[in-house]
């Protein structure tokens, strides 16, 4: 697995001129490839007018899944340097859509290469990026008397606590850095005197 990926922070829309030609690209993050060809079906609804509206996208920490639509526009000139510019900023699980309204001016493929992928990054700048780290979940068990005092030494040692659930002890469910586990596992063991278990689980992404 990636121990980092970056992502969209946020689904927008960013609007570029080339030539009289009106490019807007619409970003959004996707985790599957589902919600990408959802994204992809509402944008193309809406500008069902549009020349063209070209799409790509990246699905997966490791990029295993990338796809991309010239929707029209002469092969290789438009959805492919969208994914290319996805890619060059390390972009995953992120879907692009590129709706043109032809100005009447011809771009040519170089200038169509140009105008597609350089949507894509502009709107990347304006929308903004984030980056999701791989930690692993692990879940600590208290019992009530000292949970309080542990949930707030996790906060103070900036450890994210994702889940608290209370029962006859109290399980308190946090994410980790791999490297971190053994180090937090004598931390745990200290300030609660042996008396909290810990479990780890499997794995997953977070915002850094």
């Amino acid at each position: 697995m990636q121990d980092e990926y970056r992502t969209v922070a946020r689904a927008g829309v960013h609007e570029t001129e080339v030539n009289r030609s009106r490019f807007l690209c619409a970003l959004a993050p996707a985790a599957t490839e589902q919600e990408a060809q959802a994204f992809i079906a509402a944008v193309r609804k809406e500008h069902a007018d549009a020349t063209h509206n070209c799409w790509a996208y990246v699905i997966g920490a490791d990029a295993a899944i990338q796809k991309a639509s010239d929707d029209g526009e002469p092969g290789g000139t438009a959805g492919v340097p969208m994914l290319q510019m996805l890619l060059r900023r390390d972009m995953r699980y992120v879907v692009a859509v590129v709706t043109r309204y032809y100005g009447g001016v011809k771009l040519g493929a170089g200038g169509l290469i140009r105008a597609y992928g350089g949507a894509v990054g502009e709107a990347l700048d304006a929308l903004g990026t984030l980056t999701r780290r791989r930690f692993r979940l692990a879940t600590v068990t208290v019992d009530h008397q000292r949970a309080g005092k542990v949930q707030n030494d996790l906060r103070a040692t900036g450890r994210e606590v994702r889940d608290v659930r209370y029962g006859e002890a109290v399980t308190i469910e946090i994410g980790l850095p791999d490297a971190d586990v053994e180090a937090f596992r004598a931390w745990l063991a200290n300030v609660t005197a042996g008396a909290a278990g810990f479990q780890l689980g499997g794995e997953a992404y977070g915002d850094a």
